[in-house]
């Protein structure tokens, strides 16, 4: 997941390909990227868009990067794969 802090709004962009073939989700928050609260911006996002408690979607690798991993409870991994194909057609 990329994510870009200060974005203006809360949103989920898509997806992209980086240049070694590895495809990520896009997103941007309004939150700076300060204190955690551009991170606890995007759990809330990902939390709404997936229909899941904000408690159950955390940044596990990346905290202070733009590139983050983002561990989410109670979602199945078909679940996850149908919401991302969504948005590859972004």
């Amino acid at each position: 997941m990329r994510l870009t802090p200060s974005g203006g709004a809360d949103r989920i962009d898509g997806c992209a390909t980086d240049d070694a073939g590895q495809t990520y989700l896009k997103a941007r928050v309004r939150a700076a990227p300060e204190d955690g609260k551009a991170n606890a911006a995007l759990e809330a996002l990902l939390a709404k868009a997936l229909g899941v408690a904000k408690s159950k979607v955390k940044v596990a690798r990346g905290a202070t990067a733009r590139l983050k991993a983002v561990e989410i409870e109670g979602v199945s991994d078909t679940e996850i794969a149908a919401f991302l194909a969504t948005m590859e057609k972004r």
